[in-house]
């Protein structure tokens, strides 16, 4: 895995490239991001690099994570993530910028939870069309999903059958993003396309 380092979901907007194409793009704050602690295979069973992103009051964490933070040396952070990146140069301690990690070019992968929409009935969750006034057991409601299973044979329905439910809310990436630009000094990074999550939502961003 190549580099990663953690950000916010500021928005969107559009983007014009050197030859005047408009781009829609999305704007993350990615970093600084400290380093918190390095695991290793012989201790911990594998190699990865755990960081940390935003800030937390001191009066908001508890003990066992203030200790986790003094032995890194850093104050403490909002979130933390573990990427099994394999850099053994990193340190606790150390802070990642995007400007060092990413250049403009670069393909990403983007994780991070979808919006929730609640409670959503078969239209909206699974694009159904409506029955209407055809067949599949309604004729009144044409948003309802229709008929769900067998009757004698095999009197039960099929695990996985679409029917409403909890939508959005969940864990998604999307892969082979661009990067844009890059404005270093104001720890942003322009992405083409749209990436999961709500505006200030955490994003993990992971170059391929």
């Amino acid at each position: 895995m190549g580099a990663a380092i953690l950000g916010r979901k500021l928005g969107m907007t559009s983007f014009f490239n050197e030859k005047g194409e408009q781009v829609p793009v999305t704007v993350i704050e990615a970093g600084p991001c400290p380093v918190v602690k390095i695991n290793t295979k012989e201790r911990d069973g594998y190699d990865s690099v755990q960081i940390g992103f935003g800030f937390k009051s001191k009066k908001r964490v508890n003990k066992p994570e203030s200790g986790h933070f003094k032995k890194a040396g850093i104050d403490p952070v909002r979130w933390l993530r573990e990427f099994r990146v394999l850099d053994t140069s990193l340190k606790p301690g150390d802070i990642l910028f995007v400007g060092d990690l990413f250049k403009k070019g670069d393909k990403v992968k983007i994780s991070g939870t979808s919006k929730g929409r609640g409670f959503q009935g078969v239209v909206k969750r699974h694009h159904f069309g409506g029955v209407g006034m055809t067949s599949h057991g309604q004729s009144d409601r044409v948003r309802a999903p229709g008929s769900i299973g067998g009757s004698s044979f095999p009197s039960r329905v099929f695990k996985g059958m679409r029917m409403a439910g909890r939508m959005g809310g969940k864990r998604a990436t999307i892969r082979n993003l661009e990067v844009v630009e890059i404005i270093p000094e104001e720890n942003l990074i322009f992405v083409k396309g749209g990436v999961p999550g709500p505006i200030n939502g955490l994003v993990e961003i992971v170059k391929l």
